[in-house]
């Protein structure tokens, strides 16, 4: 059975809950390790295959301290074989300029350095002007806004882990 890292800031309310419901759907094919990404180092990056990382965005389009602090190791491995799909959280409807940068911030990241970005979704549904997070009139993963569409974050979300599970290798 394969082992997913679901890595994500079990202190951030919103991206948690979403982050317990991967989790539980994943749980069904694969062995999921919840990893706290606030107390995270730079060894669990070498041992996974494949990874789901949460990135809410903050303020107006920055990551999260936890990430910025740890990406810097990081710039010194290397992805090539790794999977990494990512979800995020953002406001469309008061910060559309910037509408989750903060994940197409952390997927170029690890694209650079050879890792495989899995679970893009298409941006049908969503009102913004423009975001980090978009490459090919696609996103890099998985976004939602719990401000303005939650009633539409479970359909989002069952579908992406849908589109996950024949993605994974």
């Amino acid at each position: 059975m394969k082992t997913i890292a679901l890595i994500y800031s079990h202190n951030s309310g919103k991206s948690a809950k979403v982050a317990v419901k991967i989790q539980e759907l994943l749980s069904k094919h694969y062995k999921v390790e919840e990893i706290n990404i606030e107390t995270c180092n730079f060894d669990v990056f070498q041992l996974y295959d494949q990874y789901i990382l949460s990135v809410p965005t903050w303020f107006d389009g920055e990551l999260p301290n936890y990430w910025d602090e740890i990406l810097p190791s990081l710039r010194k491995l290397e992805f090539s074989g790794k999977n990494f799909a990512f979800f995020g959280l953002g406001d469309q409807k008061n910060y559309p300029e910037n509408f989750c940068d903060a994940l197409g911030i952390l997927a170029l990241f690890f694209e650079s350095r050879g890792g495989k970005i899995i679970g893009k979704t298409s941006t049908e549904g969503y009102f913004f002007e423009s975001s980090k997070a978009l490459k090919n009139n696609l996103f890099y993963g998985l976004l939602l806004d719990q401000e303005n569409q939650a009633r539409l974050t479970e359909e989002r979300l069952n579908n992406w882990v849908e589109l996950l599970e024949k993605e994974i290798a």
